[in-house]
């Protein structure tokens, strides 16, 4: 299994999912997204301007289709 950078988890009840970080060696909670717009922000605002959601380099899906904020 890759190790992106970036990890986007299962949707929640509420319609976002959690995004976390690996960094430094630990992983880091960054926040909650509610679309693929929130996520770009959050990837701008750990420094990774060039990456796409749909980049596995950069992001990994967990626990859910990829572009769905909303539990099924």
């Amino acid at each position: 299994m890759s190790r992106a950078p970036v990890v986007v988890h299962r949707p929640s009840i509420s319609g976002s999912s959690r995004v976390s970080a690996h960094r430094y060696g630990r992983d880091e909670i960054l926040g909650t997204v509610c679309s693929d717009h929130d996520l770009v922000v959050f990837l701008e605002g750990v420094g990774i301007d060039e990456a796409v959601p749909d980049d596995r380099r950069w992001v990994e899906w967990r626990g859910g289709p990829a572009h769905e904020f909303r539990a099924a």
